[in-house]
């Protein structure tokens, strides 16, 4: 009996370690017609301010944060910058080059990041998988990072990211990026 329930467990738990199922499941495709359309360049350029939550692998918030960005652009050229605060009293500072290709693609690249990032904008949606490597102080570990942005109707971006090692969710973040008034 007891080997019967550890198989069944076990085949609960790869059901739904799959690749294709919940956060992992999306398709850039799906959102083809929403809108309003979001357009990087456009939505991430200019003062920004993103307040968020990091999720631990047990679902709990590890840590708090508000990040003041910058974008800029030059043609298909730009860069993010974000000064991060946590709610720890600790601060890290990022600064994205990015470079707009064909047909929405980009690339994304800054200096904690391995390797070169990739991303689509489509609808009303940006999609955006790279490594980072995290600082020495949590761990040095490198995680593979997928970033879903949705755009509001107001004008938010809504961010979703899901870190993972060795193919196992070890966090999530959810943030909030809109332009920051004054």
């Amino acid at each position: 009996m007891k080997l019967i329930l550890l198989l069944l467990v076990a085949a609960i738990v790869l059901a739904l370690w799959r690749p294709g199922f919940g956060f992992r499941s999306q398709r850039l495709e799906q959102y083809a017609g929403t809108g309003p359309a979001f357009d990087i360049q456009e939505r991430l350029s200019g003062d920004l301010i993103s307040e968020g939550m990091i999720y631990g692998p047990r679902g709990r918030v590890v840590s708090r944060f508000v990040a003041r960005m910058r974008g800029e652009w030059d043609g298909s050229s730009g860069t993010l910058s974000e000064d991060f605060s946590y709610a720890n009293g600790s601060t890290q500072a990022r600064k994205w080059n990015l470079t707009m290709g064909s047909d929405g693609h980009f690339t994304a690249t800054a200096d904690d990041i391995i390797g070169t990032g990739t991303g689509r904008q489509l609808g009303a949606t940006v999609q955006l998988s790279y490594r980072i490597r995290l600082p020495e102080d949590a761990g040095g570990h490198v995680l593979d990072v997928t970033d879903w942005m949705y755009l509001m109707d107001n004008g938010t971006i809504l961010n979703r990211s899901e870190m993972r090692k060795f193919g196992i969710k070890v966090a999530e973040l959810i943030a909030t990026m809109r332009p920051e008034e004054g």
